[in-house]
């Protein structure tokens, strides 16, 4: 069967209203966390294959992120579909009001490598739960997570509600896109191939949440916590070896503390990673050797005062800090996307600022200062997707939170609830009674425009 006759059965299982019950969207969702828990070993192994992550990172920033989101929609799902009661005007009165949340459709979902699993099975969910079917485009990237990923869902879903497509996505994406119109594209991945998706898309008028990236910077002002911030901006930059969307792209810390933050993060790197961090259990390697070969480059573009040993037949780069970097640098200029972090310094608000605007509306900011008017004040300067105070990161790992860029970072957000947003059409709905029907609503009007300014304010 061709892919295009695969991509009408979805839309034609989706018509038949299948998937609109809470019983079934949830019924759905219980097989999906059953079937990641039969796999789980088989993911630990494709992960460190991959990417050569530990176990503890995989269920922490993979696995254990995705059963916590399911575990969530399951427990939410009643409650986020039931009707949503609103107030009536003046005007429509005695009517109610109300806003149903149903499906779109029949999405497209496509994942990046970084994060194969988690990035890919997250918005799945809140797709599921909206009651949409569905369409999982895996990075080709990350071929051993790929081959898990394909045991898992069509083990429980026919390919007429959930189909899963693999392949090199600058071919299969055009060609589902070109020929089917979905009624929503969800992309994570980087900016130049998100301009690409939304242009695609914008061809057949089709909404799209574009997770992307950027620079995200990170600030440590003079006031902040040194050995804490280390411990904390080291952890997340150098966490999947640097191939993290939100993981510090740049640290701007204030000219009074740079050596003894240099200092601190030169001894948490090795804390973290001892002597040889090739041979580390918690430090993983580059994909690729494209992107290995990318990210090395970046390496001759400072002046390396920690790291800078490689090993391309191991995709081995090593947690480095650059400094004395020249402005038009093209590290400064790209996201990095791996281990290696420039080490800038700041006088005052006004000079970080300028250096931030250059690559304005990051995915993620963020700020260590032991002030909380200080930080206020950084956030309210730095327009950004999100941001921590005296944290990196950790923001994407609570559902509670939207989470989703602005700009050229990204277009629209997810997690928990928000997912479930992302994926329903809000319908309004008003309901009004036959008993009450004043002529005043209805022609001739002439004589009335007192009346109706006094009405509708």
């Amino acid at each position: 069967m061709s892919l295009i006759n695969e991509l009408e059965n979805l839309r034609n299982y989706f018509e038949r209203g299948a998937t609109l019950s809470a019983d079934f969207r949830i019924e759905q969702l219980k097989k999906l966390k059953q079937s990641i828990l039969e796999y789980e070993y088989e993911l630990y192994q494709a992960l460190y294959t991959d990417l050569k992550k530990n176990k503890e990172e995989t269920w922490v920033t993979e696995t254990g992120m995705v059963i916590s989101e399911l575990n969530t929609a399951l427990r939410k799902i009643k409650s986020w579909m039931r009707p949503e009661k609103v107030r009536t005007n003046l005007l429509n009165l005695p009517s109610s009001s109300r806003i149903l949340r149903e499906p779109l459709g029949v999405l497209l979902i496509i994942g990046p490598w970084n994060y194969p699993f988690q990035l890919l099975i997250n918005p799945l969910i809140g797709a599921i739960a909206a009651g949409n079917c569905v369409v999982l485009k895996p990075s080709e990237f990350a071929p051993a997570t790929d081959v898990v990923m394909k045991k898992i869902i069509e083990s429980v879903f026919p390919k007429e509600y959930i189909l899963y497509v693999q392949g090199e996505g600058q071919q299969v994406i055009p060609q589902m896109m070109n020929a089917f119109r979905f009624d929503h594209v969800f992309y994570t991945g980087s900016t130049a191939v998100g301009k690409i998706i939304y242009k695609m898309a914008a061809e057949k008028v089709v909404p799209v949440t574009l997770e992307l990236g950027g620079k995200s910077p990170c600030v440590v002002d003079a006031d902040a916590n040194l050995k804490v911030a280390a411990r904390r901006i080291a952890m997340t930059k150098f966490s999947n070896a640097g191939q993290m969307c939100v993981a510090p792209d740049y640290v701007l810390v204030h000219q009074s503390v740079k050596q003894p933050f240099v200092d601190a993060m030169q001894e948490t790197i090795h804390q973290f990673f001892g002597d040889k961090p090739e041979e580390n259990y918690n430090y993983g390697k580059m994909i690729s050797e494209k992107q290995f070969d990318r990210v090395v480059k970046y390496l001759s573009e400072g002046n390396i005062i920690k790291g800078g040993r490689i090993d391309r037949a191991k995709l081995f780069i090593e947690p480095s800090l650059l400094d004395n970097i020249a402005p038009d640098a093209a590290v400064m200029q790209d996201e990095i996307f791996g281990p290696v972090l420039p080490i800038l310094t700041f006088a005052d608000m006004k000079e970080a600022k300028s250096i931030i605007n250059k690559h304005p509306n990051p995915l993620a900011f963020y700020i260590y200062t032991a002030s909380t008017a200080n930080a206020k004040s950084w956030l309210q300067n730095i327009p950004a997707g999100g941001a921590c105070i005296n944290n990196s990161s950790w923001h994407l790992t609570n559902h509670h939170l939207p989470f989703g860029g602005r700009g050229f970072s990204g277009t629209g957000n997810y997690h928990g609830k928000y997912s479930f947003e992302t994926f329903s059409h809000k319908k309004a709905v008003m309901q009004t009674p036959t008993w009450f029907d004043p002529s005043i609503k209805y022609p001739p009007l002439k004589g009335r425009l007192k009346l109706f300014k006094r009405i509708i304010k």
